[in-house]
């Protein structure tokens, strides 16, 4: 069977759309950056819709293709050059300049936020930066049901099967599987791959499998209320309360891996939920899914919350609710020892709740067979049981053996290397502003290494952004040029290359000042938002000419083993210098003090009289086999020796 380009498809569509409308006048304008012209001076740019959609398309089809080259078992990750994209952010513009980002459309009928559209044209935006991956953030469909903001968390999963419709350009009429299926041939086209993100163990509290599938789901009394933050009723619905003598076993018994002593759920909390109520009694209240049982009881579905540790102290997660993974009359409620720290009695082969794991193992297949993405994150995958992963796996390498699998864990070990995954988030965002702790994830590079591979990225679409940090954009181009020379791999977050200061999420290191400062109803992850595209702290130049730098040594780079990667120990504690080494010598060094200057004195070991920094270009003198220089803050050199 002859394959389909939806690409052309998409051509000849937008070419009739533009033939009928090119003597119309739009209010429509883009960023410079999405036109290649970021440094032409011109802050937005006045373009026929259908024309600059239908020039995008062209300039990808006239591309020379780009062959992806295939490796083992997803074995590529370690090459990758990683843009996250949240697509409904990430490329939302104000196209008609009146001061909102309308919704649904704007008034010519055009989306706002961000379209699978809109993404085909920035490619070769992305591709000039360097990226050769391209990481989605979910887009499947999402429910309605606790949503927060204007738009709802794609986290909250109404059917993983179905792709967000307000995804697609509504004025171009393909619908949003065709959109989407022509963003990944194109972005194939140029030579990057797709990896989309997906959440497995939670779904949206109205998601479609509910009215069909009830036992797939917890459930509780309607007349329990949620618990307050904070509060410790145990009358009310929340994570579930735990004695401090409680929690010392629960610690003790995971330390131990003993999942056969591990504390239950008092019965007060027990006692809140029932059986599932049949599918005819199932309807909505509302946006709320409710159910009545026999004995005439009403019954609704729980949000979920953090799970572990079991003391955790996030506000619960309303929009959601954890999937019932395994049935057990005596684990019949959501526990730390239910859905993340399986109790032995209740994780065993015969409680498997078999149609919802066939229903949850075949999401990627469809995905590869309908779209032909190249690998996904998995949110939470470390906590999903085992036996479910290798089936995920394996049915997903069937398919396409050079399949990729990225765990959303901070933990870089050999766990996440056993369930098969690529790679890991890691924890370099959470330590790349103190050179203390910075220092001691390149030490040990340069012993043991990491057993996997994770991103090197000083923000995530949960964690402050890089240029809100102390010492601004400054930050932002330290981080990306002592990144770039680690053999992990280089992560760009949307926005971080425009300088963005607001976070997509407060999810992770946010004080409480913060999360009053960025209430979670303005955050990107539940309303519309639009980066700064005019910022003046734009530094997209200056990741270029670091990612050829990369490209220039990158089988240097990418090496893992330890002996090709040297870490100086200095007498400043603010000083970072490592040498990747291996027939080529490449030193780099970086004041990570965002105030101060310090002094730069370190033996490179070498007969040479001077080098250049292939960053500034500047002639550097070395005495003795010694470089010594005073160093800006956060000012960086790399050094070819």
């Amino acid at each position: 069977m002859k394959h389909i380009s939806n690409l052309l498809l998409l051509e000849e569509i937008l070419y009739e759309k533009y033939l009928l409308t090119k003597k119309e006048k739009f209010n429509y304008s883009v960023p410079a950056q999405w036109v290649m012209q970021q440094h032409s001076g011109r802050r937005a740019v006045r373009v026929h819709p259908y024309k600059f959609f239908l020039d995008s398309v062209r300039y990808v089809k006239k591309y020379k293709s780009h062959k992806i080259q295939t490796t083992k078992q997803g074995n590529w990750t370690k090459d990758a050059v990683i843009y996250n994209l949240f697509a409904r952010t990430g490329t939302a513009f104000n196209h008609s300049h009146n001061g909102n980002i309308d919704l649904p459309v704007n008034s010519e009928g055009f989306r706002e936020t961000g379209t699978f559209m809109k993404a085909i044209a920035l490619l070769p935006y992305y591709k000039s930066l360097g990226v050769n991956t391209i990481h989605l953030l979910p887009i499947t469909s999402i429910g309605v049901d606790g949503n927060k903001g204007t738009l709802g968390s794609p986290y909250a999963i109404k059917n993983p099967y179905e792709i967000d419709t307000n995804l697609a350009e509504p004025n171009i009429g393909v619908g949003v599987d065709i959109e989407f299926a022509a963003f990944v041939e194109a972005a194939h086209k140029l030579g990057i791959r797709v990896v989309v993100e997906f959440v497995f163990r939670t779904m949206a509290k109205d998601g479609d499998w509910v009215k069909d599938h009830p036992e797939w789901f917890y459930w509780i009394n309607e007349n329990v209320e949620d618990r307050e933050p904070r509060s410790t009723d145990e009358t009310k619905y929340g994570s579930p309360i735990f004695s401090k003598e409680e929690l010392e076993k629960i610690f003790y018994a995971i330390s131990q891996y003993r999942f056969d002593k591990l504390v239950p759920p008092h019965q007060i909390y027990r006692e809140m939920f029932s059986d599932p109520p049949k599918k005819e009694t199932i309807h909505k209240a509302g946006n709320r899914y409710v159910g009545i049982l026999e004995d005439g009881t009403r019954v609704r579905i729980p949000g979920a919350f953090a799970d572990w540790p079991p003391n955790d102290t996030q506000p619960p997660w309303g929009d959601v609710t954890y999937l019932k993974l395994h049935q057990h009359p005596d684990f019949n409620y959501i526990g730390y020892n239910t859905v993340r720290m399986y109790d032995e009695h209740l994780s065993k082969p015969e409680n498997i709740n078999k149609p919802l794991w066939e229903k949850i193992v075949g999401i990627i297949p469809h995905y590869q067979r309908s779209f032909g993405i190249d690998g996904v994150m998995i949110d939470m995958g470390h906590a999903l049981p085992m036996d479910l992963k290798h089936r995920m796996i394996s049915k997903a390498r069937e398919i396409n053996p050079d399949f990729v699998f990225w765990d959303e864990n901070f933990s870089v070990s050999n766990k996440s290397v056993d369930e098969g995954y690529n790679a890991v988030i890691g924890y370099l965002w959470g330590d790349q502003h103190n050179t203390e702790r910075l220092k001691k994830i390149l030490y040990n590079f340069s012993c043991d290494g990491y057993p996997i591979h994770f991103f090197a990225t000083p923000e995530s679409h949960n964690t402050p952004r890089a240029a809100a940090r102390q010492g601004g954009i400054k930050f932002s181009k330290y981080s990306w040029v002592v990144n770039n020379f680690l053999p992990a791999i280089p992560f760009i977050h949307n926005g971080f290359e425009i300088g963005e200061t607001f976070p997509i999420n407060t999810g992770l290191g946010f004080s409480a000042e913060d999360l009053l400062e960025y209430p979670s109803h303005k955050l990107p992850l539940f309303s519309e938002f639009a980066f700064d595209w005019n910022s003046k702290y734009d530094f997209t130049k200056f990741i270029q000419q670091i990612s050829e730098i990369r490209k220039k040594h990158h089988k240097l780079i990418t090496n893992t083993n330890p002996k090709s990667f040297v870490f100086y120990q200095t007498q400043h504690p603010d000083l970072v210098v490592f040498e990747r080494r291996n027939r080529k010598r490449l030193i780099i060094a970086a004041n990570g003090n965002p105030e101060k200057p310090v002094s730069l004195d370190v033996d490179l070991s070498t007969k040479k009289h001077g080098t250049t920094d292939l960053i500034s270009g500047r002639i550097l003198k070395i005495e003795k086999g010694k470089l010594v220089l005073n160093f800006k803050p956060f000012e960086c050199l790399v050094l070819e020796l």
